[in-house]
């Protein structure tokens, strides 16, 4: 199995190299499959400062203020760390997680544009005898599909909302989306849940992407073990 890493992009100079700093460390650590077996959650902040060609000063206020939004800890003597979510907290977020993305379809059902709404349909783009051989690319449609109903959606707040939850949700999404057959079975959702939007049924498109999602923390809940 491949080796889960950061992918660090240098980054040039500036009068803002923290926010800079903040901003590329955060994208890297959010690309990052957290849940995964062999992800890497400890920072060097040697290491970091190099790649990034920066000093450590705006290196360790960008991972101050990661800390404070809690992604990373901080601890003496010991190192930096992303951080991972107990199981219970992981339960809690997908719940929350199935509340908002609902809601989001069932605003998309009336706000969204036909345009959007084809879009949308455009990223169901495996059958199901296809993502046994496309693991990689549709683990990472399956998440676009999901984001994009955060969109149309076409509320702010539900978005900045999200984004707090995204790098967990997303993860455990990626770990556990070829479990169980649980990906064949979320084509067929994702299908119905357009079928809904398209025929503008926020009713339906709410109760279906709110099933769809719990459906996610009943498999986590019973199959996967975050010790």
């Amino acid at each position: 199995m491949a080796e889960m890493v950061l992918r660090i992009e240098p980054i040039a100079e500036s009068l803002s190299l923290k926010a800079l700093a903040y901003r590329a460390l955060k994208a890297a650590i959010m690309d990052l499959n957290i849940y995964a077996a062999d992800a890497e959650l400890r920072l060097d902040e040697r290491d970091l400062s190099l790649r990034f060609g920066i000093s450590r000063t705006p290196l360790r206020e960008a991972l101050a203020q990661l800390e404070q939004e809690g992604l990373v800890r901080i601890a003496p003597r010991r190192g930096i760390f992303i951080v991972r979510k107990t199981k219970a907290e992981i339960l809690d977020m997908i719940t929350v997680w199935a509340a908002l993305e609902s809601m989001a379809a069932r605003l998309a059902a009336t706000a969204a544009t036909n345009e959007e709404l084809t879009d949308l349909k455009r990223l169901i783009v495996f059958s199901g005898d296809e993502v046994a051989a496309k693991t990689g690319e549709y683990s990472d449609a399956n998440i676009r599909f999901h984001q994009t109903i955060i969109g149309l959606g076409h509320n702010r707040l539900l978005g900045e909302i999200t984004d707090s939850l995204f790098l967990h949700v997303r993860a455990i999404r990626q770990r556990t989306i070829f479990e169980a057959d649980r990906a064949r079975r979320s084509i067929a959702d994702h299908t119905d849940i357009v079928a809904a939007l398209l025929s503008r049924d926020a009713d339906r498109a709410e109760r279906l992407v709110r099933e769809h999602t719990m459906k996610l923390r009943n498999h986590v809940e019973r199959h996967v073990n975050l010790d």
